[in-house]
């Protein structure tokens, strides 16, 4: 169910060690709200999210996951608007039992660097809809959960962030919330704090749902 990634790149269909939820993290008091990434978390979109750089241009190796769309932009040189209207919010699904995990949670927030057009978009689409939804232009830079906290009206504590890069893990570690990685994503590295999950349905036993 859970197992450590290891510090180098993942590969596909090798066996993780099994290592229980406790001997990874000591939790002080068990959080009863799971905020969400999007983008690698959620939704399998790394392909989507390439696309529209590759059709302006840009060579896949000089490519980014996890930035801000903007900071992103901004570094290769194009228009936010061209990468915008380049992105098809029809291609990306969600990775398998994200659906049935979601639809389990109850009360839930996502916390992501997207762009709300294409973000909100695909919320539609897919019939989410959590609590809060937060995207770039809800933050003064990179994601933060402060602004998810406030909105919600909970404390850091209450709240397990899931998402898959390290950015996310440090978005947690800033406020003192539990992270848990999206294991099921091939790219996700953990380190050796991480609650790792490798299947979707991994975060309801932590919440116990």
């Amino acid at each position: 169910m859970r197992g450590p990634l290891g510090s180098g790149s993942p590969q596909r269909g090798l066996p993780r060690p099994l290592v229980p939820v406790s001997r990874r993290v000591v939790v002080p008091q068990r959080p009863t709200i799971a905020v969400c990434d999007l983008d690698g978390t959620l939704l399998d979109s790394d392909e989507a999210l390439v696309a529209p750089f590759l059709a302006l241009g840009i060579a896949r190796a000089e490519i980014r996951f996890g930035p801000p769309v903007a900071e992103e932009c901004a570094r290769l040189g194009i228009a936010l608007d061209d990468y915008v209207d380049g992105y098809d919010t029809e291609a990306v699904k969600p990775f398998p039992g994200v659906e049935a995990m979601l639809a389990g949670l109850g009360r839930w927030a996502l916390c992501s660097n997207k762009h709300p057009r294409p973000g909100r978009a695909e919320l539609a689409r897919l019939g989410w809809s959590p609590a809060v939804a937060l995207f770039t232009d809800a933050f003064d830079g990179p994601k933060s959960l402060g602004p998810v906290l406030a909105a919600l009206g909970v404390e850091a504590e209450e709240i397990i962030f899931l998402g898959d890069t390290a950015h996310d893990r440090t978005c947690a570690e800033e406020v003192g919330a539990t992270f848990a990685l999206a294991g099921w994503n091939p790219r996700a590295s953990a380190s050796e704090s991480d609650v790792v999950l490798e299947h979707p349905e991994d975060l309801l036993e932590l919440l116990e749902r």
